[in-house]
């Protein structure tokens, strides 16, 4: 059995819970990098339906769909899992599943601390290693809750 390979990081927003996991399940595309986009058409929203088993999606401004995944849990305001089926070669793939688990904390200062883990990197297999560099990296899920805190304000 493999070692669990996963990416960890964290950040506080002035926001309660409820708002946090709001803005982050349904108000996703005002965070969310335009260029980490898999559509052939630019990147017009990104779609959490906001259920156990929901679709996580992109939609293109021509109206195209492209799958990501879907929801594995759904606990507002407090958790919520996303199953990333993107392969190393950023095509879903319905037989991957890794699991992008978002937590929502209240803190003491009154914000909420936002914890992501990305977890399973392991079942890239020979790619494991070339993955969890792209998601530990500047541009990958510390971009991503950087550009999240801003957002949340």
């Amino acid at each position: 059995m493999s070692t669990e390979i996963q990416v960890h990081r964290s950040v506080s927003v002035p926001l309660s819970p409820d708002k946090a996991f709001a803005l982050f399940t349904t108000r996703m595309t005002e965070f969310w990098p335009r260029e980490h986009s898999i559509g052939s058409s630019p990147l017009d929203r990104v779609v959490v339906e906001p259920r156990l088993g929901g679709r996580w999606y992109e939609k293109g401004i021509d109206g195209s769909e492209c799958d990501w995944g879907r929801v594995g849990d759904w606990g507002p305001p407090h958790r919520v899992v996303l199953l990333w089926q993107l392969g190393a070669d950023w095509k879903f793939d319905p037989e991957l599943e890794t699991e992008v688990e978002v937590t929502f904390t209240e803190a003491d200062s009154g914000g909420t601390l936002v914890e992501l883990r990305h977890r399973h990197l392991e079942r890239y297999g020979g790619q494991a290693q070339t993955m969890y560099a792209v998601f530990d990296s500047p541009g990958g899920w510390t971009g991503t809750l950087t550009a999240f805190a801003e957002v949340a304000g």
